[in-house]
């Protein structure tokens, strides 16, 4: 990738060809790569699809985009000719199940990715659909398959909706290479080596990459190998012991400083994941911003209304990448890695003067963030070098002694922001990690925080308060909530404000018990916080928690874990984080019997509902007796009296 460029960032003018015609129109006679996405063509660098098409345009590749594909029976309609060089696919910013089903795997009524937010614009399990109807209609092209739903997948692995191990995606697709975390200089590199003639069943060592051999030892880095396919689909308790030890295998090699290749079978041939790809330097990141996106949705969606991904991020600033937070339910430390990189000032600066000039900018930055918003460094200086600790946490279930908590560089450019001609208010809406935060001694930046960049409310995730809950989470102590919130209300009436804290909470995680849900309702009853909206926990391909969900076995520790898995008992802790709404009351009452919590039920403000009676119908009053000359009371009148009556 370039490190000399001309300016830190531009608005492009022109988006990438998404027809055939557009391609002749600039004088094109022929195209590199096809980029198949499963959402809407969106030209922000906050899309995957975005980004790595404008990547490989500044390598001097000529990319045509195919979004959301019309199908005709099993196949994709590709209005296209066969690329010189190779097919590029993508379920889209998020996994195309998730995208289609809740929790409660009820089919979603809408999809922000997609133009209206209408449903149903993709097919479930995108990649494997447009990667077999692509080897179908273009037998010899390379295809490279990337993007989440691709990099989470990449091992066997537990699938919610089927309730069942799945292999491999790169296996069940039949492409030819897995480009997994962030993609910019694995694409890059498999690129160049197919633009040198180089066969795609020879690219076997690019790091961030995984291929499939019918032989080990393919790849230039040494091989380890975790539970086969067969072994990990297998549904004993040996079985999902075996595949709970894959996840931790898998995990502890997911640092940049790795030199092993993981190796799965499957069947007849085996999985092999390289290394994950470098970190970008500061300088590639700034690069990456620099495109000439156009920051926004393609002219065709107009008349459809648009695409509403886009409206949350649009006049929004990613800073950095990577999350050190590791909770085991989010899949950043798989996807996109535990280590911190940042854009330098000047080039987040550079982007905040170009949203000014968009005409439909009102002067509000909606948010200066990323995975985690406060992360603008390595949480300790050994990592550059070292890593990150393979077997512990810098911040859960306890804050490591070598940690750094440092705000001062974030703090500077959040200074700056605010000064930058046509800006009004810049907010932070992402994550913010309020242990992180607390953990820093000098309190200047929780100040700036509380006057100048909380839109009304600021959202944090404590998750839970249960001690069990959070340890699987791992997540920090609740102790450490408590003590913010504290600060937090403490420096809005020094600064005479009345802003808000939305806890994001979060029901049924592996680990957590009825008792836990039941403690989690009184915490809240007694702070009087009456959440309008909780998540349910959700297993996801690719997680710790996902892992235990599946096995019942915490991979980290090999000792079992309690999962609430009945649809009964996740309602029943659904509704317990929102005991005060009618339509839950019988689930509430339910749960406090089964939980042996009655004293929770009656009249003391202690108590989370009434103790109601079944509701009983009033008897029937006697009839009253016609009077002579009198119609009865109470009678309906009907067409025939009507009639009558005229």
């Amino acid at each position: 990738m370039r490190d000399n460029f001309d300016s830190y960032v531009r608005l492009g003018t022109e988006f990438l060809p998404v027809t055939y015609d557009e391609m002749l129109a600039r004088g094109w006679d022929y195209y590199d790569f096809l980029y198949i996405c499963g959402d809407a063509y969106v030209d922000h660098p906050s899309f995957g699809a975005a980004i790595i098409s404008r990547v490989l345009e500044g390598e001097g590749y000529r990319v045509g985009m195919l979004c959301q594909p019309q199908m005709k029976g099993k196949d994709i309609v590709i209005p296209f000719p066969e690329p010189r060089l190779g097919v590029l696919i993508s379920s889209g910013n998020i996994d195309s199940m998730v995208a289609h089903y809740t929790a409660a795997k009820k089919k979603r009524s809408e999809d922000w990715y997609s133009p209206g937010k209408r449903a149903g614009l993709r097919p479930d399990r995108a990649v494997i659909v447009y990667s077999q109807s692509v080897r179908r209609q273009f037998p010899k092209i390379p295809i490279i398959i990337g993007g989440l739903e691709a990099s989470l997948r990449r091992f066997a692995h537990y699938d919610y909706w089927d309730d069942a191990v799945r292999p491999s995606v790169l296996v069940e697709s039949g492409a030819d290479i897995l480009s997994y975390g962030m993609g910019e200089h694995s694409i890059t590199e498999v690129a160049a080596m197919l633009d040198r003639h180089i066969p795609v069943s020879k690219i076997t060592s690019v790091r961030g990459t995984c291929f499939v051999s019918r032989e080990k030892g393919r790849s230039k880095f040494a091989e380890i190998e975790c539970a086969p396919f067969e072994k990990c689909r297998d549904a004993s308790p040996a079985g999902k012991a075996e595949y709970a030890k894959a996840c931790r295998l898998q995990y502890r090699e997911q640092d940049f400083t790795s030199e092993t290749a993981i190796v799965q079978r499957h069947g007849e041939q085996y999985l092999v994941q390289n290394p994950p790809a470098l970190p970008l330097t500061q300088k590639e990141l700034d690069y990456v911003a620099s495109l000439p996106y156009c920051r926004a949705w393609h002219p065709s969606y107009d008349e459809l209304g648009g695409v509403p991904a886009i409206t949350e991020v649009k006049f929004s600033i990613a800073h950095v990448r990577g999350c050190f937070g590791n909770c085991s339910f989010c899949s950043l430390a798989f996807h996109q890695g535990r280590f911190i990189r940042t854009r330098s000032a000047e080039s987040v600066l550079a982007e905040a003067e170009l949203l000014t000039k968009l005409p439909d900018f009102k002067g509000y930055i909606h948010d200066v963030g990323g995975p985690t918003a406060n992360f603008r460094q390595p949480s300790c200086a050994k990592q550059k070098k070292h890593g990150l600790c393979r077997d512990k946490s810098c911040l859960a279930p306890k804050r490591c002694e070598a940690l750094v908590a440092d705000h001062s560089e974030f703090r500077e450019l959040l200074a700056r922001l605010r000064k930058v001609p046509g800006i009004k208010k810049v907010f932070i809406r992402s994550g913010i990690r309020f242990d992180y935060l607390m953990a820093d001694p000098d309190e200047r930046f929780f100040d700036d925080l509380v006057r100048y960049h909380i839109s009304g409310q600021l959202k944090v995730a404590p998750e839970h308060c249960s001690t069990n809950v959070l340890g699987y989470m791992n997540k920090p102590s609740f102790e450490v909530f408590r003590a913010f919130k504290k600060k937090y209300e403490e420096k809005n009436r020094k600064f005479g404000l009345q802003q808000y804290l939305v806890p994001y909470l979060m029901s049924s995680h592996p680990g957590s018990t009825l008792a836990d849900a039941v403690a989690l309702a009184e915490y809240l009853n007694s702070e009087k916080i009456n959440p309008e909206q909780v998540q349910d926990y959700y297993p996801t391909p690719g997680t710790i928690s996902t892992c235990m969900f599946y096995t019942h076995i915490d991979p980290r520790t090999n000792k079992p874990v309690y999962v609430a898995e009945s649809p009964e008992e996740k309602a029943m802790q659904r509704a317990l984080l929102q005991w005060k709404k009618p339509q839950n009351y019988e689930l509430v009452r339910a749960a406090l019997i089964k939980a042996n919590r009655r004293d929770l039920i009656g009249k003391g403000p202690h108590c989370l509902i009434a103790d109601r009676e079944p509701e009983r119908k009033a008897p029937a009053a006697p009839a009253k007796p016609a009077k002579p000359g009198n119609r009865p009371q109470n009678r309906k009148k009907s067409p025939q009296n009507k009639k009558t009556r005229r």
